[in-house]
């Protein structure tokens, strides 16, 4: 049941357990500060989370950053072919080494330099040198160079973290001891890596900023209830009466159907349908059906009433053929057609009206999307 707060004085309790599928998440947990930053733990340090994607960093000292939460990790690509993620944060006295460097625009280097008192580290994080200031004492009159002991190489590398892929898709972990990121994908690991993914080239990004909680845009996203009233143009050629919202452990794919079969060379999966996947907590993968190529979403938090989405596009080609502009551009009306509910729905959120909301019976893919935040809080 849907629960209002009434006034100050009369709340309406809301239930702590949402393993009914009709409960909703509580609405604080979409408008509270402190859950945005429970959630920097909980969620965002324990899952496996995007960085980015691996041609974009084809070779040797390629990097870009990435930001999760308040922390920066800059993902590189060594001279050994592997893709390793370090923390921006020199093993000396903690300074930022590498300015913010989008997938989008790469940058290169030989090894990793801190700029501050240029202590350097090879691309597999380990100490290489420091200046001769750190082996001489020069301006301590209380120590002689005899007694500078020196850094341990081995003791003041950079703190690394756990990477993992899914074809080309990199992923980030910043627990101690996750669990494996086979584990979390599921079957999603297997229908990713059994299309040409790393084949295509990144053509596009879109960054826009939303006026809405993170999990708000994800809901939205997840279902397809809204779409008759609000996407007529892109549902045209769906046959929502025919498409299934399928979900697993900790992930859900969306099947649209096609009223009438596509080409195959106009798609890069077998089936006669549009597939979005989501992978939690914050990555979609989205098979348009229409197109020889495929696109991603990052929906990253920026507070706990504001998020970033970040849309990447991949073609057979990086320069895009005016029907994949179109394409994109067709894409990005969605997007804003998107954004203009869930700032909507934030607004209602925000007034405090609604204590808990419910959910109908083709929003189960929404229900799984709260239950994992639910028992990440719980964790």
């Amino acid at each position: 049941m849907t629960r209002w707060n009434q006034s100050n004085d009369d709340v309406t309790a809301v239930s702590s357990d949402i393993s009914d599928e009709t409960n909703a998440l509580p609405a604080k947990y979409f408008t509270s500060s402190e859950i945005h930053e429970l959630e920097k733990e909980k969620i965002f340090g324990r899952y496996w989370v995007y960085a980015g994607h691996a041609n974009a960093i084809t070779e040797p000292g390629a990097y870009f950053t990435r930001t999760i939460g308040d922390r920066q990790v800059i993902i590189v690509r060594g001279h050994d072919d592997e893709i390793r993620a370090f923390f921006n944060v020199c093993a000396h006295r903690g300074s930022k080494m590498v300015e913010d460097t989008p997938m989008t625009d790469p940058e290169n280097m030989g090894r990793i330099r801190c700029p501050y008192h240029m202590w350097s580290y090879d691309l597999d994080g380990d100490l290489e040198s420091t200046p001769q200031s750190f082996e001489e004492a020069g301006l301590n009159p209380d120590l002689s160079d005899d007694e500078v002991c020196g850094m341990d190489a081995s003791e003041n590398s950079l703190s690394e973290v756990k990477t993992d892929r899914i074809g080309p898709f990199v992923f980030l972990n910043f627990a101690q001891d996750p669990m494996p990121l086979a584990e979390q994908a599921g079957t999603l690991k297997s229908e990713l890596e059994a299309m040409p993914l790393g084949e295509y080239e990144h053509a596009a990004r879109y960054v826009s900023e939303v006026e809405c909680n993170w999990k708000t845009f994800a809901g939205n996203y997840s279902e397809c209830d809204h779409c008759h009233a609000n996407h007529q143009d892109w549902i045209t050629d769906i046959e929502l009466a025919e498409s299934e919202l399928e979900v697993n452990d900790y992930h859900w794919i969306l099947h649209y159907t096609h009223d009438e079969d596509v080409e195959d060379e106009m798609r890069i999966h077998d089936e006669h349908e549009a597939k979005f996947y989501y992978f939690w907590p914050n990555f979609t993968v989205n098979m348009y059906g229409t197109a020889d190529g495929y696109g991603t979403y990052i929906i990253d938090p920026i507070d706990e009433g504001r998020f970033q989405l970040i849309a990447d596009y991949y073609f057979s080609d990086e320069e895009m053929t005016d029907a994949e502009q179109e394409f994109v551009q067709t894409s990005r009306q969605l997007q804003e057609e998107d954004f203009e509910l869930v700032e909507r729905q934030y607004e209602g959120l925000k007034s405090g009206a609604l204590a808990q909301a419910q959910l109908g019976p083709n929003e189960h893919t929404v229900h799984r999307l709260h239950r994992l935040a639910q028992e990440a809080y719980e964790a």
